[in-house]
């Protein structure tokens, strides 16, 4: 079985899309915020500047992860990229659905009269499209990468901060669109400028529930998270196969970075054997699984003595 890759970062072009879409957004929605009154357009508008924010901090944890591996760090700075996308995950929350709550709550009570409201339809509906365009890319990279059945399996198949924070960004963003349009619109069927503050208070527990899945991918991978089934089942399947190989005692993997896996496995080889033609055997199985996933940048097969099964315990008579 040989396995399909994405050259190079697979999450960059996902964060360039992002952060485009985001800051001509952003822009626009501040603008139509100011002349509006809209406390909902408002809280978009905060959402879009962070997001933006967000993908440059992606970018710049993407140039770090990419440093060689030197005497201090010898497996190199791959899982700098997971700290950067945590960071992210903070931001959201804290800048995010923090502040737009507060502003919600702040606008709560306040007599607002809204200015040419039609603005603000006409930047909603261009930032949907927007962010539908960003979704897609990121959907399409995270696909190529672990083809998946829907979205939310996309997010939590995905070992790349850049893709499963895009999507949940994109994501979010949509379903706040949806909340401004629908808070902006009973203000002006209702004359109550109060579902305006809602939508936005709406938004913030939006940002908050977003920051914590992300917050919760990202530890998991800091902590060290081990590849994919598909991965595993896949280097268990071609060291099984070769016949020099008698047993495998287990199989552990851990990524250091979105395409940077590590591999140790433990391998009982024919009792017969020759250690010479052991050493031969763990030199092609390297280069076999090396070829066909090109993610795995170390793997370690250290040669054991397969375990003598235990004896029952017998019973000594009275």
């Amino acid at each position: 079985m040989q396995h399909s890759h994405v050259k190079g970062p697979e999450s960059r072009l996902a964060i360039y899309a992002a952060l485009a879409g985001n800051l001509a957004i952003a822009a626009t929605k501040f603008a139509a915020a100011l002349w509006s009154g809209s406390g909902a357009m408002l809280g978009e508008a905060i959402h879009s500047t962070i997001d933006t924010g967000n993908q440059l901090l992606l970018l710049y944890g993407l140039h770090r992860a990419s440093k060689p591996p030197d005497q201090r760090h010898p497996f190199g700075y791959g899982m700098e990229f997971y700290f950067w996308a945590f960071i992210v995950a903070l931001l959201i929350f804290a800048l995010g659905g923090v502040l737009t709550i507060y502003e919600g709550i702040a606008r709560l009570g306040n007599s607002t009269t809204f200015v040419d409201p039609w603005i603000n339809y006409v930047v909603l509906g261009s930032a949907f499209v927007f962010e539908s365009l960003s979704l897609r890319v990121a959907w399409k990279e995270a696909w190529q990468k672990h083809p998946a059945s829907n979205l939310w399996r996309a997010i939590m198949n995905s070992k790349d901060p850049g893709i499963f924070t895009v999507l949940l960004e994109d994501s979010s963003a949509l379903m706040g669109l949806i909340l401004a349009a629908a808070g902006f619109s009973l203000a002006l069927l209702l004359d109550d400028p109060l579902y305006d503050s809602l939508a936005s208070i709406a938004i913030g527990v939006l940002l908050i529930g977003t920051a914590a899945v992300l917050a919760g991918e990202t530890r998991s991978l800091l902590i060290g998270e081990s590849a994919g089934k598909s991965v595993v089942r896949h280097v268990r399947e071609t060291v099984e196969a070769d016949v020099r190989v008698q047993d495998i005692n287990e199989v552990l993997t851990m990524h250091l970075g979105p395409r940077d896996i590590l591999v140790a496995i433990s391998v009982d080889f024919q009792d017969d054997l020759p250690a010479s033609e052991i050493e031969d055997a763990i030199e092609e199985i390297t280069a076999d699984l090396q070829k066909q996933i090109p993610e795995i940048k170390r793997l370690f097969l250290r040669p054991v003595r397969r375990q003598a099964p235990l004896l029952p315990a017998v019973q000594k008579s009275a």
